[in-house]
């Protein structure tokens, strides 16, 4: 898939109004949720959250067929994290759909919640605030993850790192400790 980030976004609009007209709405985490707060690294898709159960997933992939997207749904087992994955495939690159749904959904609630930032200042497309998309990553656990928080938290040296340790505790997140302590390291 050689499609640009910006063709990825626009679809990723698409798709996110789809779901909105579904009263589901979505918000973009991931990589570039992370670029939204000042941290760009290389992706190559657009990952958006929802809160769902599995019959809204299973819904959602039948609607975005119907839209004539190739949609594949990733239906979660006992052991998985995540609520399943719809992948959104075509010329304009992948989507990934990533359900909280039954797994930690207060994050995506309490973001819904939170702070409004937009992609495009007409769409619908809302970038997880960064609260909890450190939440999110901390769920997701690895080193990479704590890289990714680290790295978040030094590009916004203005954040509350109370209230984020706060976010954490709240959903009883391990490996906030570990990250105030990398923070104090050089870079």
């Amino acid at each position: 898939m050689n499609a640009d980030i910006d063709e990825n976004l626009r679809e990723a609009e698409r798709i996110a109004t789809l779901l909105s007209e579904e009263g589901l709405p979505v918000l973009v985490i991931g990589a570039i949720a992370l670029a939204a707060h000042r941290y760009v690294r290389f992706t190559q898709d657009v990952d958006l959250g929802v809160d769902a159960d599995i019959r809204q997933m299973r819904k959602l992939e039948e609607l975005l067929r119907a839209a004539g997207y190739d949609a594949e749904l990733h239906e979660p087992d006992g052991d998985d994290p995540l609520g399943g994955v719809i992948d959104v495939s075509g010329g304009f690159g992948l989507v990934q759909i990533v359900n909280f749904g039954n797994r930690f959904p207060a994050a995506i609630r309490d973001a819904l919640a939170g702070e409004d930032i937009r992609i495009m200042p007409d769409g619908v497309l809302r970038i997880m605030p960064i609260p909890q998309l450190v939440a999110l990553k901390l769920y997701a656990g690895g080193l990479k993850s704590l890289a990714d928080i680290v790295e978040l938290l030094r590009r916004n040296p203005e954040v509350d790192l109370d209230m984020i340790g706060e976010t954490c505790r709240k959903y009883r997140l391990r490996g906030w400790g570990r990250v105030l302590e990398e923070l104090r390291q050089e870079p």
